[in-house]
C-alpha cells in the first residue's frame, strides 16, 4: 500500500506541487487548505507523515501540531513544517513547538522528495516506494546511453522528468517550445521523445506532425505524457499521429522508467 502523505497548505500552487511531487514517487498524497481540515483529515485518515505550512489561514501550524501531538492515534507520526524561514532560531522553534524537522519552502523540486523520505519510518520508505537507486537494477535501461528528448513548456516537469532519467544513464535534452525541440531533434537525432501536449506555444500534436513529416525524423519515437488532454479523442488522436504512449500525467516514476524501457527495447529489436 502506499505510504500517505497529508499536506496542510493554503497556497494552491505549492499545493499542486507538492502533490504532483508525491504522487511521481509513488506516494499517495492528502491535501487540507487550513489547519482545522488538516487535523481533522489526520484524524480520519491516519497519514504515514504530515507536512504542514506555518502560516495558515484559521489556526497556524504550531496549533496544529499541538492538536496532532494530543491525538492517541496519531502519536509516532512524523510531523514536518514547510516554511519560508527567516530569522535565525526559527528551526529551533519549529522544533521546539512540536515538530519533527522542516522543509524550506520555496520547494525544490529536485531534493524535495529526498527529505520527505528521510522522515518516513524506515520500513515504509523503503519497501512501499520504488526510489530510483532501488529501481537501477530492475531498469538498467540505458547501458547503450540512449538520448531522450524532453517538450514540456512547464519548467517543473523538465527538472523533474530530467532528474528521473539522468539517474538511469538516459541522456536527457530539454526544449520548452515546439520550435527548439524540432531544432534539438534534428542536431542530436534522439532514441525518443517525450513531449507534454498541451503547451503556450503550439501544441504535442503539432509537434508529432511536423517531426513525422520530415523524412530525417519520421524514425524518432515519441511518447506523450499529460495532464490536461486526457479524453478518449485526444488519446486517439495522439496514438493516429504516431505516438507509440499515450501516458496520462502524473503517474509513478518506477511505471514511467518501465514504459521508456519497453519503447527503446522495441527500438532495438525493430519492432514497430
Amino acid at each position: 500500500m502506499k505510504p500517505k502523505v497529508l499536506v496542510i497548505e493554503d497556497n494552491p500552487a505549492n499545493a499542486e506541487l507538492m502533490v504532483y511531487l508525491l504522487q511521481s514517487f509513488g506516494y499517495r498524497p492528502l491535501v487540507a487548505s487550513d489547519g482545522e481540515a488538516g487535523v481533522a483529515l489526520a484524524r480520519r485518515e491516519r497519514p504515514d507523515l504530515v507536512l504542514c505550512d506555518i502560516q495558515l489561514p484559521g489556526i497556524d501550524g504550531y496549533e496544529v501540531a499541538q492538536r496532532l501531538r494530543s491525538i492517541d492515534a496519531l502519536q509516532g507520526v512524523p510531523l514536518v513544517a514547510l516554511t519560508a524561514l527567516a530569522m535565525m532560531g526559527d528551526d529551533d522553534r519549529i522544533l521546539r513547538r512540536g515538530f519533527d524537522g522542516y522543509i524550506s519552502k520555496p520547494i525544490d523540486p529536485q531534493s524535495c522528495v529526498a527529505q520527505i523520505r528521510r522522515y518516513l519510518p524506515e520500513d515504509v520508505a523503503v519497501e512501499t516506494v520504488a526510489t530510483p537507486t532501488a529501481a537501477a537494477d530492475a531498469t538498467a535501461p540505458a547501458a547503450r546511453g540512449a538520448t531522450i528528448l524532453v517538450l514540456d513548456d512547464t519548467r517543473l516537469n523538465l527538472e523533474l522528468t530530467r532528474g528521473l532519467l539522468e539517474p538511469h544513464g538516459y541522456e536527457v535534452l530539454t526544449a520548452d517550445t515546439m520550435s527548439d525541440a524540432l531544432a534539438l531533434a534534428r542536431e542530436r537525432l534522439p532514441d525518443l521523445v517525450v513531449a507534454d501536449v498541451g503547451m503556450a506555444c503550439g501544441d504535442g500534436f503539432e509537434f508529432i506532425a511536423a517531426l513525422k513529416s520530415d523524412p530525417a525524423l519520421r524514425h524518432i519515437r515519441v511518447m506523450f505524457l499529460s495532464s490536461t488532454h486526457w479524453d478518449a479523442q485526444s488519446r486517439s488522436r495522439g496514438l493516429a499521429l504516431g505516438a507509440v504512449r499515450y501516458l496520462r500525467r502524473p503517474m509513478d516514476s518506477q511505471l514511467l522508467l518501465d514504459e521508456i524501457r519497453a519503447v527503446l527495447e522495441h527500438q532495438d529489436r525493430g519492432v514497430d
